[in-house]
């Protein structure tokens, strides 16, 4: 029997498990990565994860400006598998593997297409993750599914911990059906557009925290979503504060404002209160809430704009 011989299209550490899937049940050709990226103000530039787990494997790791570029390369292998690429594949090169190119992604498509499906789940309270295996087309996650995975959602789970566990799902996933796409005896299904939502790039800016506006079940939601970037924050005192973790909390405070209550810090909503866990203040580490609560003499710290 022929080994199905496979190119592999991945950047960041989530894509590693899905590669090590990949794997199992084919020869990896070769890797297509991102270019190094330049890092802080330094001449340095850093490799991505991807990269250098790939170059521990032995396997030969191309990083293209353009994906066009791996045209010709990409014509020699049976199928190309995408895991977290960042890039969008140009239509010439879907054509080019003789089973074209399929994509694993990190929702149940097809609820939330685009960057940041895992941020979008939590930030939107979904009860369950997952992850989807598709035929890729010219669209944006628009391509025909060919099976997909649900798990739980953890009430406490952040985006790095949920985005960890999807990858391993992930990983299963491509070498139980990967071979079956190949051998042409799974069928991929439309995925139904009346469902779809889009999970649109994060930013910075919305990451920010008002609390005297925001619901104590949002706040929450928001700290697990932007962990761990761009990291959930708010201001007080004319300096921005991360928050790294709360956790619910019955209790009377007034909005937006943080206060010291029979040991721990509670932070008041618009509908009820949280109890801050670990903050980070402007230009140092993290540290326990109520570090940062002694440091202000037990001075209550109002977040606001």
């Amino acid at each position: 029997m022929t080994a199905l011989r496979a190119a592999f299209f991945g950047t960041p550490l989530e894509s590693i498990p899905v590669l090590a899937g990949l794997l199992e049940v084919a020869e990896v050709a070769f890797v297509v990565t991102r270019p190094d990226a330049p890092q802080g103000r330094s001449d340095g530039r850093v490799a991505p994860p991807v990269k250098l787990a790939a170059e521990g494997l032995g396997l030969r790791v191309l990083q293209p400006e353009r994906p066009v570029e791996v045209l010709e390369e990409t014509g020699s292998v049976d199928v190309a598998l995408v895991a977290a690429y960042g890039l969008l594949v140009p239509p010439s090169l879907l054509l080019a593997p003789a089973h074209g190119f399929v994509n694993l992604h990190y929702s149940l498509l097809p609820r939330w297409r685009g960057a940041s499906p895992v941020v979008r789940t939590i930030l939107a309270g979904d009860k369950k993750a997952g992850v989807t295996l598709i035929q890729m087309d010219e669209g944006l996650d628009t391509g025909p599914i060919f099976a997909c995975v649900e798990t739980p959602l953890g009430t406490e789970e952040t985006a790095g911990h949920l985005t960890a566990r999807l990858a391993v799902l992930g990983g299963v996933l491509v070498a139980e059906l990967l071979p079956e796409i190949a051998a042409g005896r799974s069928v991929a299904s439309p995925q139904n557009e009346s469902q779809a939502t889009a999970a649109g790039k994060v930013t910075v800016e919305e990451a920010f925290l008002d609390p005297a506006r925001h619901t104590a079940a949002a706040v929450h939601r928001a700290v697990r979503a932007f962990d761990p970037k761009p990291g959930a924050w708010g201001m007080v005192d004319g300096e921005r504060v991360k928050v790294w973790a709360v956790r619910a909390r019955e209790a009377d405070a007034e909005p937006g404002v943080a206060s010291e209550v029979d040991g721990a810090v509670i932070l008041g909503c618009s509908d009820g209160a949280v109890e801050l866990v670990r903050v980070q203040p402007a230009g140092r580490a993290r540290m326990a809430a109520t570090a940062w609560m002694n440091g202000r003499r037990g001075e209550p710290a109002r977040f606001g704009y």
